[in-house]
């Protein structure tokens, strides 16, 4: 996106300059001036007054959208609403989380049918500026930590229609308005783009892996797709084998962390089998995990992560599994996958049923080529997530430079 920032020729003003007057630090170099300083009901009608309601609508409350995108679409008769449902949308409507705003999870709608009504959760904000640009101002943090003191709450802190109307925006011109928007309208249309493609090749991956591996009952000791040998011959039948005769176990004790005095400038991670994954990094020297790679798993859930690099763990209820000789370990990590197995209880899992379990494994040169293929899959998968996060943090500057 640097190339895009010099293509439209944003200048880059000074700290002082910018200070001295009200504009922001990062601007078009055509525009000059300072911004306007106004409420934000004299910017936008916030909570207009509310429409006769068609018989029949698509409602859209704070669960049916996520990270700004709206999910199924599901009509519903006026009579079966929601008390809730009452703001009627029309185009370019911005939709504004007032529970718990830190999320910010808003929705700008740009549909021409007048058949989408909104929760009550939300705002409704109309505009006869630039919608877009007004929406991007709605995610900065300068204008989400003003919300954030107008809240009351605690568990679910709120802000009401009327404070919401006070809080004081800064604003330029329409021109202005309208290629700030622009330019982040693209921004946000990068990594929609980029999601899109992780997504296809996480499905691309979950459909290989469903050729891959046999399903469990089927009877079956392989998948549907198989490798070959470099001599083009098929490999071996597949073998029905212990899980615990795959892999051994090792108790986390001795690599767990002392302080949870997490930082990122630190060298070391702190794993968790969850879905966090990295905790933090530690600056720990002693006693760091190095018998990778290895797959940990959490006792009382199931789930598993696959480690290839140093690190520390944080919680005890962890084993460290390590591949026994004859055995990938990355193959064994995609193999338990495929595993379904619903969690009942707290009690732990791995000694009393996970290593129990059979799983049908291939020759090691068959697992060594599935492991590599499923990998590579893996790196991309990776290389494009880390697009996204890339584009994430480059909004995330604009969004404190472009304002003020």
């Amino acid at each position: 996106m640097s190339n895009a920032t010099t293509h439209i020729e944003i200048e880059k003003r000074s700290a002082e300059r910018s200070r001295s007057k009200l504009a922001p630090a990062l601007r078009f170099k055509e525009f000059e001036g300072e911004w306007s300083k106004k409420k934000l009901s004299k910017v936008c009608q916030v909570n207009p007054k509310a429409e006769k309601l068609p018989n029949s609508f698509i409602y859209v409350d704070l669960e049916s959208v996520k990270k700004g995108v709206l999910g199924k679409e599901e009509r519903i008769n006026k009579i079966d609403a929601p008390s809730r449902a009452q703001r009627l949308l029309t185009k370019n409507d911005i939709l504004y989380q007032t529970v718990r705003p830190y999320q910010k999870n808003n929705y700008f709608f740009s549909k021409n049918n007048l058949d989408y009504v909104a929760s009550t959760g939300y705002a409704q904000i109309r505009t006869d500026n630039s919608a877009h640009y007004i929406f991007q101002l709605l995610h900065t943090e300068l204008f989400v930590n003003k919300v954030l003191l107008r809240c009351t709450g605690t568990s679910y802190p709120a802000i009401n229609s009327s404070d919401l109307k006070s809080i004081p925006i800064n604003i330029p011109t329409l021109p202005e308005q309208q290629k700030i928007a622009s330019f982040l309208s693209a921004v946000d249309e990068k990594i929609q783009q980029l999601t899109k493609k992780k997504a296809l090749l996480e499905d691309y991956k979950k459909g290989v892996m469903q050729q891959l591996f046999p399903s469990t009952g089927s009877g079956q000791r392989s998948g549907q797709l198989r490798f070959k040998d470099a001599n083009g011959k098929a490999y071996p039948d597949w073998e029905d084998t212990l899980l615990g005769d795959c892999l051994k176990y090792v108790q986390p004790t001795k690599y767990l962390v002392s302080s949870t005095e997490y930082d990122n400038s630190f060298e070391t991670p702190v794993l968790t089998a969850g879905k966090t994954f990295v905790l933090g990094y530690t600056d720990e020297k002693e006693n760091i995990c190095t018998d990778y790679p290895l797959i940990i798993f959490d006792d009382f859930t199931t789930a598993s992560k696959y480690v290839d690099f140093p690190f520390k763990a944080k919680s005890s209820a962890m084993k460290l599994l390590l591949a026994k000789e004859g055995v990938d370990v990355k193959f064994m990590f995609e193999a338990m996958q495929n595993i379904k197995f619903e969690v009942g209880g707290h009690g732990r899992h791995w000694i009393s049923i996970f290593s129990q379990l059979i799983v049908s494994v291939p020759s090691i040169n068959e697992q060594q080529k599935i492991a590599t293929y499923l990998s590579r899959i893996d790196t991309k998968i990776e290389a494009v997530n880390n697009q996204i996060t890339q584009t994430q943090t480059f909004k995330k500057g604009l969004l404190q430079q472009m304002f003020v």
